[in-house]
């Protein structure tokens, strides 16, 4: 049997496109294996699905001036001697890593064994994380045409992303029936990332009062940002993170309010949702979900708000035109020859293993 370590955590859109690959990899005959961080979110999401976890230590390697810094790269060192050790015992034909820092310890390890690596891109530029691994990497995935420019020559290969197959099999209904809301009013769904996004989520609570007279609304605010303040207002319900569930939210949603990350707005392009992106400061990250807004805009996708200009005016402005709007936003979509990249990266990994059988 063939057998695929997938690696990748630390967010949610670092594991949900190895989670869109796990029914197609186990179609193919592969025994899949994760590696992933101790208690990160993805051992969460992965031991859900059955498939065995091993976690290991990760670090994170910063650009800027933080007392972790001193410490962290002894966790990644320590990761990478687990991380050894576990790609040994396992002996997989191929490792496909989704990006994070804990991912790093892992692709490392894997080519010391000369074992095939597939990496995938999400942004526009790659990360730091992924800049580390790409020289130890076979082939890159990349989600947008322009990513190709930053990455070796030989190893690029377009991809998009793979999107969750349970994502096109939302009820509406079910959808309503969940949050307890009304088929008479559209609906509004507010998605902070899996660690939450304190900008939107006060702007969004902030507007409360006028919104709800218009909109019901679907609020998932990410771990420990839920405000007691808000519990039993007719019309609005929020959660941590919903899993299970999510496909029927965005069945249900009329419109959606996220941040930028580029795994998020491709499922939001793939189900053609009407969208207002916030991406994350320039000043709080790289600058990647700019980067990622600004190509769906120009390409008619989406409507953006630069965290900087969020308020509440910005905001209601934002939500009344996208609204009326919605159908130019959805026939813009419909004329996107954005495909689902699973096959592409399956048919990817057989390439791969076929041209380097590896001598273990």
């Amino acid at each position: 049997m063939k057998r695929i370590v997938l690696t990748g955590g630390g967010t949610a859109g670092h594991v949900t496109p190895n989670i869109a690959l796990i029914s197609r990899l186990k179609d193919e005959g592969y025994d899949i294996r994760y590696i992933g961080s101790y208690n990160g979110i993805e051992k969460e999401l992965i031991e859900k699905l059955g498939i065995p976890y091993y976690g290991i230590s990760s670090g994170k390697l910063r650009r800027y001036l933080d007392l972790k810094n001193l410490t962290d790269p002894f966790r990644v060192l320590k990761g990478y001697f687990e991380a050894k050790k576990i790609i040994k015992k396992l002996n997989p034909n191929i490792v496909f890593s989704k990006g994070g820092f804990v991912a790093v310890p892992v692709v490392l390890a894997a080519k010391k064994r000369n074992i095939p690596v597939v990496i995938h891109e999400s942004d526009i530029t790659p990360g730091l994380a992924n800049k580390i691994c790409i020289p130890f990497a076979t082939k890159v995935c990349a989600n947008f045409p322009e990513t190709i420019n930053y990455l070796p020559e030989g190893k690029a290969v377009l991809t998009g992303t793979p999107i969750r197959k349970e994502l096109f099999a939302g009820n509406r209904i079910k959808g309503l029936e969940f949050c307890g809301f009304s088929a008479n009013m559209p609906v509004i769904l507010v998605v902070g990332g899996s660690t939450g996004a304190l900008k939107v989520n006060e702007a969004v609570r902030n507007l409360l009062p006028t919104l709800l007279k218009r909109f019901q609304i679907i609020h998932l605010c990410g771990k420990g940002k839920l405000d007691p303040n808000y519990e039993n207002l007719k019309g609005y319900v929020q959660y941590e993170y919903i899993s299970a569930e999510l496909s029927n939210l965005f069945a249900a949603a009329d419109l959606v309010i996220s941040r930028a990350g580029a795994n998020a707005i491709c499922e939001l392009l793939a189900l053609r949702k009407p969208n207002i992106l916030i991406p994350l400061s320039a000043n709080a990250s790289r600058g990647d979900q700019i980067l990622n807004a600004e190509s769906f805009e120009r390409q008619g996708f989406s409507y953006v708000i630069k965290e900087e200009v969020v308020s509440n005016e910005t905001l209601l402005a934002a939500v009344n035109k996208v609204y009326e709007d919605r159908n130019l936003y959805i026939n813009k979509m419909k004329e996107s020859n954005q495909n689902d990249a699973i096959e592409t990266i399956i048919n990817l990994f057989k390439e791969v293993e076929k041209k380097g059988s590896v001598t273990k």
